[in-house]
């Protein structure tokens, strides 16, 4: 068959195909990094004059406000990403206008950016329910399961670790790092967005900041179409004897999470690999962490394509403290936060009322960390 296709010319055709498909990949993703980047720099200018986003303002009047607005609104869109970016561009706009007696801080950033990564496993539990109703009754553990442990795993790593990231963006050492982005890159922004900028100013605020949302769930959207798609054959096939070992497990999780630049993308895929039983569910935890902290790299993109040496910061701190932290319990305590995640897991999915109660917890949390936390500051 290879010398037919040889000898009838239909090699040369499969090269033109793929270079075709290759200038249209790299036509997408420029595109979606086009409008990723705009709608950072819309963002940010709306963020600058928004009313409700200024201090003072009932859902960001302290660092538990944020904490509660991250969270919540990482539930309300299914993502975190967009609600990460969505700090940074209020810790930039509010560099911007440090001169005066109120900003948007970077304690406050870094609380917004931490609430965003504690509701972005949320769609885990979306596609868990759906994948159990599709599996019939006697298949309905697994995947609730794997979704239980991805929450709890996420909220025992990030709500620790905000702590030591607090710690260290008060240490005045840290607090002094300005790494931002070439000039040549910040050049190049004001040159490519700079006439758009001048041309919405003047709008109402609102608008902006939420157009740019609007931009920005579009342009993650298209990014998640370029990017490589994670599905269930990933392991189909055999079950690899090292896919039970945490330290290849933290690997992989850390890689694919890298690659997708998601979290809710990598932790997904987990659903059907448990359902499956290619994986099993109590040796997940590593990969959970894993992707927990490479999935801060599209936020590090938007911290420097902001040119915000306090965003970097933020996130840089979100780095080292969720690495620390999970490379101390993965070396120490692996035993015992497997044994405890898997009994916290097994209470919950054993009992639909208890389900229930704990999905209604997730929203019940953030929403009263912003309304305890707007009443005692007011």
């Amino acid at each position: 068959m290879r010398d037919v296709e040889l000898a009838t010319g239909a090699e040369p055709v499969s090269i033109v195909t793929r270079a075709g498909h290759g200038l249209w990949w790299s036509a997408r993703f420029l595109v979606a990094l086009f409008l990723f980047i705009g709608a950072l720099q819309l963002m940010k200018t709306g963020a600058a004059t928004l009313d409700i986003l200024q201090p003072g303002g009932f859902l960001v009047r302290n660092e538990g406000s944020t904490l509660g607005l991250g969270w919540l609104g990482a539930l309300l869109v299914l993502s975190g990403s967009p609600i990460a970016a969505s700090s940074l561009t209020l810790v930039a706009a509010g560099e911007e206008a440090a001169a005066s007696a109120t900003h948007f801080t970077e304690i406050q950033g870094f609380t917004m950016l931490t609430g965003s990564r504690l509701g972005a496993a949320f769609v885990v539990l979306v596609t868990a329910v759906v994948y159990a109703l599709r599996g019939g009754k006697g298949n309905r553990r697994a995947p609730l399961s794997t979704a239980v442990t991805c929450l709890c795993t996420t909220a025992l790593i990030y709500v620790p670790a905000a702590f030591l990231g607090l710690a260290l963006l008060s240490w005045g050492t840290f607090h002094s790092l300005e790494v931002s982005s070439p000039a040549q890159f910040a050049d190049l922004i004001d040159l490519v967005y700079g006439d758009l900028i001048g041309l919405v100013r003047s709008w109402p605020a609102p608008l902006v900041f939420l157009g740019g949302l609007g931009v920005l769930l579009v342009a993650f959207r298209l990014i998640d179409t370029v990017l490589p798609t994670l599905g269930g054959r990933i392991m189909e096939g055999r079950r690899l004897d090292w896919l039970g070992r945490k330290w290849p497990m933290f690997a992989i999780g850390s890689a694919v999470a890298l690659v997708t630049m998601s979290v809710s993308v990598a932790l997904t895929v987990l659903v059907p690999l448990v359902a499956k039983n290619y994986v099993k569910r109590q040796n997940i935890i590593p990969y959970i962490m894993g992707a927990n902290i490479t999935t801060l790299g599209d936020t590090m993109l938007a911290a420097f394509a902001l040119d915000s040496p306090a965003a970097v910061r933020i996130v840089l701190a979100e780095v080292i403290a969720t690495s620390v932290l999970s490379i101390v319990l993965l070396t120490f305590f692996y035993p015992q936060l497997r044994n405890g995640i898997g009994r916290f897991q097994r209470l919950f999915i054993t009992s639909p009322a208890r389900l229930t109660a704990f999905t209604g917890a997730l929203f019940l949390v953030p929403i009263s960390t912003i309304v305890i936390s707007g009443l005692l500051s007011s």
